[in-house]
């Protein structure tokens, strides 16, 4: 079947998916393969259950005439979605980064779907997958599209935007995240500066925080809108008013400057906030409208959520980990004014060979810091040299067993790891 065929058949049937356990009646099923699945096997199962037509690409389960068979289902997807994109020609701004992405695309859509017909990567779609499948969610309706772009390993931010064809790339900032894909923080600047490159050679422009060097150097001569946090470099100026817990912050548009009270904990936010506030102004969104949208806002999806339980207040930030947005949750933590305070830290994954050392420079920090309580998850805080005074766990099930016995009370808690750990069910012992 060719790519035109294809498009027809979407066409007739916009609805796609790519887990036959999630069938909607009429879709396109996607049969796509991994390590340990293969997706043709469902393939009838989709049919039976109510789905318009299977793609697959293993002949053998050609058994209907609703079952279409393709070289490469993964790439036929991804086809589909870069020429669904190019036909509705709408634009779209393309969003990646070490830390904040997810928080910096919510802010962003909140803010420009006070003026358009917004679509946007839902959840954490963001991979090879994640993106076709926003692309196709867009209709003639829409207009303006927001994807969410991660990473890790080099060349993959290259791959999505050829697929997405962004108009306008942001990048929130480079960090020591999936160091054991990259090879170095080098890798991980060349690959998130993949975004910049594409941009810049078909015409766009991209958004960038000018306070931030490394984005600076990976910018080059690439057209910009510029932010910043320092007040003597060009761009929307941000300032930090406090956090304590919630951001207070205020950012100057042209009329002057506005307050602007979030419901985002942690000043690392500031970041986030005023990159959204710099491409709602650049398309037109009144200041007042930006002001709304970000204090409206409020974190979901186990990200800077605040949650007052009956024995503590808590700080969970359990979506992912990495040395750079640990250390600034823990700076962060350590100015806010709540006593007694403790962390709870779960390991932080796929950083390879620099994983023991950065794993001890958490402890580190966290011993200066002098905290009540310190509860460290996972095998590799497990193997660091800790004080006595710090309980340590393999497993979050060892360490949620330890919280039920003991039922710690009266502190203010910062929960941070990688999502791999899944401290958010330490909540319901807290």
């Amino acid at each position: 079947m060719t790519k035109e065929e294809l498009y027809q058949l979407f066409l007739s049937h916009p609805n796609v998916s790519t887990d036959s356990r999630n069938i909607k009646e009429g879709c396109l099923f996607f049969a796509l393969k991994g390590d340990n699945f293969n997706g043709n096997q469902f393939a009838g199962n989709a049919i039976e259950q109510g789905a318009a037509y299977a793609i697959v690409d293993e002949k053998e389960y050609v058994t209907d005439s609703r079952i279409v068979y393709v070289a490469n289902v993964l790439e036929s997807l991804q086809e589909l979605a870069r020429h669904h994109r190019q036909l509705l020609n709408l634009p779209i701004l393309a969003i990646t980064g070490s830390n904040g992405k997810t928080t910096t695309k919510e802010l962003t859509a909140a803010v420009l779907s006070k003026k358009f017909n917004l679509i946007f990567t839902q959840g954490n779609l963001n991979n090879h997958i994640g993106v076709p499948l926003t692309l196709l969610s867009m209709t003639r309706e829409t207009e303006l599209g927001i994807v969410e772009m991660g990473a890790n390993h080099p060349g993959e931010i290259a791959i999505l935007s050829e697929i997405a064809l962004p108009n306008y790339g942001l990048i929130t900032n480079v960090g020591k995240a999936h160091i054991e894909g990259f090879g170095s923080f080098e890798g991980v600047k060349k690959t998130k500066a993949e975004l910049y490159r594409f941009v810049e050679r078909t015409g766009g422009k991209i958004f960038i925080n000018q306070a931030n060097p490394h984005l600076r150097e990976m910018a080059r001569e690439t057209p910009n809108i510029p932010y910043t946090t320092n007040k003597d470099l060009p761009g929307l100026q941000g300032e930090l008013v406090e956090a304590n817990p919630f951001m207070v912050c205020k950012i100057k548009f042209p009329k002057g400057w506005l307050y602007i009270k979030t419901k985002l904990i942690g000043g690392y936010n500031l970041e986030n906030a005023l990159a959204a506030a710099t491409v709602g102004s650049f398309f037109g969104i009144d200041p007042l409208k930006i002001k709304e949208a970000l204090e409206s806002y409020v974190p979901a999806n186990n990200r800077s959520q605040f949650i007052e339980s009956n024995s503590n207040k808590l700080q969970l930030d359990a979506y992912n980990a990495n040395p750079s947005s640990m250390q600034v949750a823990l700076d962060t933590f350590q100015h806010i004014n709540n006593s007694p305070k403790g962390v709870i830290l779960g390991d932080m994954l796929e950083l390879g060979t620099t994983s023991a050392e950065e794993h001890q420079k958490v402890v580190d920090r966290i011993a200066a810091n002098e905290p009540d309580f310190v509860l460290l998850v996972g095998p590799e805080f497990s193997k660091c040299q800790l004080p006595d005074s710090f309980q340590s766990f393999r497993t979050t099930e060892e360490a949620k067993s330890y919280l039920e016995t003991t039922k710690p009370s009266g502190f203010y808690l910062l929960i941070k790891g990688s999502r791999g750990m899944k401290l958010e069910s330490l909540v319901e012992k807290l």
